[in-house]
This record gives structure tokens, sequence and C-alpha cells, in this order.
């Protein structure tokens, strides 16, 4: 089985190249660019691939509100090109999607299902919303896993980064860390994600899925747990979202719910804490 992995450079993709099995083709952005369509097809056709792992993605949510066209590119239109080319050459497509594609509803306060309906808030949820449609319209052969908060191992001078290394960067220059307390959801280890992945291979259980670790906090409560299992002493003070005053609206609430994932046989993924622990372990002081 041959697989090829676009967005090989980022954390998921990364890590998708690392546990992927059989004939893995990892490609980054300089090899093939999701908003050129031409060579992508071309370099897509040159290597006849069985499945298609699509890990490449607009994720600048604030600078998405001042630049729509360029997410909307990425996220959406490249999908509708990718989506067409796997349908033609009968191949998997395995694309990730995000919690941000709900947050309409205010009064959420239980996990959201594959069928309840989407409702983004900000510019980078509705692209993303725009592009599962795209898969979901014109390949049949696929899987759209939403997922949430992503963090895991980075590449060593990368310019990448994510919520645990952030956290952990501005408590070593000692700053007053303000954390936002009013929006609930599930940090996601790509460690977990992409292993959860390889079960996707030899499914032929097309189709959305919600796949995050288990469990739900706020981004406060997320921060307090890197801090106490690194045993590093910080001043987290906890704010509401309007304080932060970042560009683009984030979901009050985005827990997913797994169950259509567990209900299909997958295996649950680790709760969030145990999920974070090990991270924490593997990285080292």
């Amino acid at each position: 089985m041959k697989i090829v992995v676009l967005g090989a450079a980022g954390q998921l993709g990364r890590q998708l190249g690392k546990v992927l099995r059989g004939d893995v083709v990892a490609l980054t952005r300089a090899d093939a660019d999701l908003t050129r369509p031409a060579a992508l097809r071309q370099a897509l056709e040159q290597l006849h691939p069985d499945v298609v792992v699509n890990a490449a993605a607009y994720t600048q949510v604030d600078h998405a509100e001042s630049d729509p066209g360029e997410a909307f590119a990425v996220n959406a239109l490249a999908l509708r090109d990718l989506a067409t080319f796997c349908r033609h050459a009968d191949c998997t497509l395995i694309h990730f999607s995000t919690d941000y594609v709900f947050g309409l509803d205010a009064l959420r306060a239980s996990p959201y299902s594959e069928t309840d309906p989407a409702g983004p808030i900000n510019v980078y949820g509705n692209s993303k919303l725009a592009g599962e449609y795209f898969v979901q319209c014109i390949c049949p052969k696929h899987f759209i896993l939403r997922t949430c908060g992503l963090y895991g191992p980075l590449q060593a001078g990368s310019a990448h980064t994510n919520f645990v290394e952030t956290m952990l960067r501005k408590a070593e220059e000692g700053n007053l860390l303000r954390v936002v307390d009013d929006q609930i959801a599930t940090p996601t280890s790509v460690v977990d994600l992409a292993n959860a992945t390889l079960g996707l291979l030899d499914s032929r259980a097309f189709g959305l899925f919600h796949v995050t670790n288990a469990g739900s906090c706020t981004w406060h409560e997320f921060a307090q747990a890197i801090f106490e299992f690194v045993k590093k002493p910080v001043t987290l003070v906890p704010i509401e979202s309007k304080e932060f005053a970042a560009p683009a609206r984030r979901p009050r609430y985005s827990v997913l719910s797994n169950a259509r994932w567990i209900d299909n046989g997958y295996s649950p993924l680790r709760s969030w804490q145990e999920a974070l622990e090990g991270y924490l372990a593997e990285r080292g002081p």
C-alpha cells in the first residue's frame, strides 16, 4: 500500500510519517503545495497512491480574519482539487478538520456529535467547514477526522509551536501568565491522533468522525496541569476571552463526542491528562 502524507513538516504530518506502515511518501509544502493544483496533481499522479493523508492546513486562526483568501485557498479550494484527484484515482483520502466548525451555539454544554449542525464563528472555522463539504461531495472514499487543540513533538529549529511549548517558554521568561478560563475543549496529542489514523487504513467505514483525547478542560486548567506535571511554580491568572482580545472569536464550548468512532470498533484515545503527562515525560526538562 502506497501512502502519501501531505503537510509532512508539521506536527501531525511528522508524526504520521513515523507511524504509518507501508510505502509512505512524506511531502512537505515545498514538494506539493496545495495552492498549486496543477503541480500537486502532477506530483500525485507520478506516485500513484492508494491513500492520501492530508495533514496540511492553514492554521493561523487570528490572521485568517484579515486574510480570508489565503485561509480558503488552503483549507477549502485546495481540498476541492485534492478530493477530485482522489476520486479520479480511486484512492482513499484522509483529511483532518477542527472543533472550530462549531461555536455558534453559545449555550452548548454537551459534546458535539457528527450529526450536530455546524456553526463556525470565525474565518478559519468557515474555511475548514468548506473543505469538509468539498471532500464529502466529491470523494466517495474519504475519512474526515475532526479534532482539537493539537500538540506534539516539534522539529528542531521549526517556527511552529503549540500551546504546551508556548506555556513552558513563557514560564522560563518569567512572565505572569494570563490564560483564558472560559473556553472548554479537549487538547489532543498528535501521537494519539496519528496512532488512531493507523486503524483507518484497512477500513471502509468511510465518513466523518470526531477523534480527540478523552475528557475536557479550559485552557487555564490545561496550563495548570502542564506546570503541575513539570513541578514548576508559576503565577497563572484566569481571564475571560474578551480580556485576551484576539482578532478571531473562539468557541466557548467545542468538546467533541467520540462515540461514533468507538461504536465503529476503533479504540478510544486516552484521557487528555494521560496524553499530556506522556508528552512531557518524553519531552524531558
